[in-house]
């Protein structure tokens, strides 16, 4: 059967009114296909005859289906500007949470990315902190400089002790590091006495014990990768630390080490034998009893010489005290600081005609919950990552930044979290578009002067003053009734907050 030209080109314009039809969003197609076809169908009979075929007159026919593309993209345009107080990041409330959600994942994975905020979050704590002491010269202010000598140790060690019931020392130098007559590596090493690691607590990983008399040599995570290449055969194979043989006998995780002198390497020698000349440092574990003393105070003890000397106990919990307390410090500050800074009300939220149901007003106040919630981890991760961007900046110095951006942050956020519900539609959570200036700054008295606002959803109105007075000092919602509905009915925007 052969379709005659008339039926062809009638056929044709048809599939291209369908496909016109598709670049109009879903809710409107049907409409616009039926107006379309009611339109083609008054065109075809305007410009073609009913027993002749013309090719002007369904050229005619063509150019207004052709015409067609260029109203559904323009339809379409419209329809999803009108959309976009709801639909953009600042205007849905779900895609707002999912951006915070975005931001603790981004804080986050630069924070596993720095090594040194990667330590700090995976930090165990030492054994019984509070009792571990830090021994030095109490003509010394500064604990990161050695000023206890090796036969210093072996007199407190060897005298019976009523103050601490444990003692290790260390003296860090520089040494180089061989195995099987490969090139020698440069390192810092700790020399220390063999219960160094078992008074801290410290935990060390792929263990091994070193058979005999022999040194154990444990590597930081640093020079095992540096120098080894993470290769976890090397441990129980012999390496050559300076003059001294020794057996590679674990790995500690970075940032365990909180005491001073930055290390590479720990070299634990048997029996507290081969220590140099140079000067040290002592970490003695407090008896019970003495618990109460506090965490730093003077004593005064035996030298080798037989005289007495003045020395300074400094426990260790400041040293392994984690982030924490600068932040929920930084938080306080941020929060005394912040009805300072803005306004706490979020307005007048007058009653309704239409009683607002419990799950809606809920909603609401746990939408601000949440910002408030995730803001918080926000803070944490930005602030560590901004205060450890720099690797081997003194810690001192790293605090003091987390501090400052920490309530920096803090503070913006809180403000930004009160301004942005106080913007917001109480029912649909919307963010409020379309300001438009409403009334006189010279009849303020009279009538209120300021900003109105409206929720696209059609659900109310935000009036926000001018400047405050003692009788519209607040902004103000005012809700619609049900006559207003007409005006906002069209499928998409009308979010039922009312029962």
């Amino acid at each position: 059967m052969t379709l005659r030209p008339s039926a062809l080109c009638e056929l044709l314009c048809l599939a291209l009114l369908r496909g016109a039809s598709l670049l109009v969003p879903a809710r409107q197609r049907e409409e616009w296909w039926r107006e379309w076809r009611a339109e083609l169908w008054h065109v075809r009979r305007t410009y073609t005859a009913e027993q002749s075929f013309s090719w002007m007159a369904e050229r005619e026919v063509a150019a207004f289906c052709l015409g067609a593309l260029p109203d559904a993209l323009s339809f379409r345009e419209q329809f999803q500007q009108r959309r976009i107080p709801l639909a953009t990041t600042m205007g849905s409330a779900t895609q707002c949470v999912q951006v915070l959600f975005g931001l603790i994942a981004i804080s986050y994975g630069v924070a596993m990315l720095l090594p040194e905020v990667s330590a700090i979050l995976h930090f165990s704590a030492y054994r019984d902190t509070k009792n571990l002491m830090l021994l030095r010269d109490a003509h010394s202010s500064d604990d990161s400089v050695a000023t206890i000598s090796a036969e210093q140790y072996q007199v407190w060690k060897r005298r019976r002790q009523e103050l601490f019931n444990g003692f290790a020392f260390y003296q860090v130098a520089e040494q180089s590091l061989s195995i099987e007559n490969s090139v020698a590596t440069k390192g810092a090493v700790a020399s220390a006495s063999s219960n160094l690691f078992d008074l801290l607590g410290l935990r060390v990983r792929y263990a091994r014990e070193a058979p005999g008399s022999l040194p154990r040599l444990i590597l930081s995570e640093q020079m095992w990768k540096r120098r080894f290449g993470g290769d976890p055969h090397i441990f129980g194979r012999m390496v050559q630390v300076g003059s001294e043989s020794a057996m590679v006998s674990g790995v500690v995780d970075p940032g365990e080490w909180r005491l001073p002198g930055k290390t590479d390497a720990w070299l634990l020698l048997p029996h507290d034998l081969g220590f140099s000349e140079r000067v040290g440092f002592v970490v003695a574990h407090l008896q019970s009893p003495h618990a109460d003393w506090g965490e730093a105070w003077h004593m005064s003890a035996p030298t080798p010489a037989g005289t007495a000397n003045d020395f300074f106990c400094e426990s260790l919990t400041e040293r392994t005290r984690g982030p924490g307390d600068v932040f929920l410090f930084a938080v306080l500050l941020a929060c005394l600081a912040l009805p300072a800074t803005t306004s706490l009300p979020l307005g007048e939220y007058r009653a309704s005609s239409r009683r607002l149901s419990r799950f809606t007003r809920v909603r609401r106040w746990s939408f601000l919950g949440c910002k408030l919630v995730l803001l918080l981890p926000i803070v944490y991760f930005v602030s560590l990552d901004l205060a450890h961007l720099r690797s081997g900046m003194d810690p001192v110095t790293s605090e003091y930044i987390q501090l400052l951006s920490a309530f920096s942050v803090c503070l913006f956020g809180l403000r930004w979290s009160l301004r942005d519900q106080r913007q917001r539609c109480p029912v649909c959570l919307g963010k409020l578009t379309n300001p438009a200036r409403v009334g006189q700054p010279s009849r303020s008295f009279l009538d209120w002067n300021g900003t109105e606002l409206i929720c696209v959803s059609g659900h109310g109105l935000l009036h926000v003053p001018e400047m405050a007075t003692s009788w519209f000092s607040e902004q103000r919602w005012l809700y619609l009734d049900a006559s207003w509905e007409i005006l906002f009915a069209e499928p998409g925007f009308v979010t039922p907050g009312y029962f």
